[in-house]
């Protein structure tokens, strides 16, 4: 069990500990349905053993947040457990976040909410995906709007030469 606290402290993008005392059965699932559609887990741990991995990985920072029944919310993605443990906390008041871990870094609860307000992983893949099509559409647009130009030219020298004897059937139907 002490490795595989080890194990995840050393190898999670982040840790959430938080305390969840007062929580029904219902509501544990619930948040761990939401963590796992994150790409997260939550486990509920020994506070004793927890200290012990932390003594074991050389960083015993962090063992005073293992006091109260606590549990960890952890992943790969150093964004997504802090962001769903957040919005967890923020709408059932027994779910308290009381801290985490960033590799051997301590955060305190003000550090994971604000790292819970930084885009996962996939949002910031999509923004730079974004970033990088729009010079090849503005590319592509560039490229297409002189051949725009020219046949609103082409058109509009076609209409002058057709003259005005075109124009008058239409005033004279209205």
């Amino acid at each position: 069990m002490v490795d595989d606290l080890g194990q995840i402290f050393a190898e999670s993008g982040s840790v959430v500990v938080a305390r969840y005392a007062g929580l029904t059965v219902a509501q544990m699932t619930d948040l761990r349905r939401r963590l796992g559609a994150a790409g997260a887990e939550f486990k509920v741990i020994k506070n004793r053993l927890a200290k012990i991995a932390l003594d074991n990985s050389g960083n015993g920072a962090g063992r005073d947040m293992f006091i109260q029944p606590t549990g960890i919310a952890f992943a790969k993605d150093p964004v997504a457990a802090a962001k769903v443990s957040a919005e967890y906390a923020s709408k059932n008041d027994k779910f308290v976040i009381v801290g985490g871990f960033i590799g051997k870094d301590k955060l305190d609860q003000e550090g994971v909410k604000a790292l819970a307000t930084i885009p996962s992983l996939d949002e910031l893949r999509a923004q730079l995906c974004g970033v990088l099509n729009a010079p090849a559409t503005k590319l592509a647009r560039t490229l297409n709007a002189p051949a725009a130009s020219l046949a609103i030219v082409l058109d509009a020298y076609r209409r002058k030469q057709e003259g005005p004897a075109e124009e008058e059937p239409a005033e004279e139907a209205a």
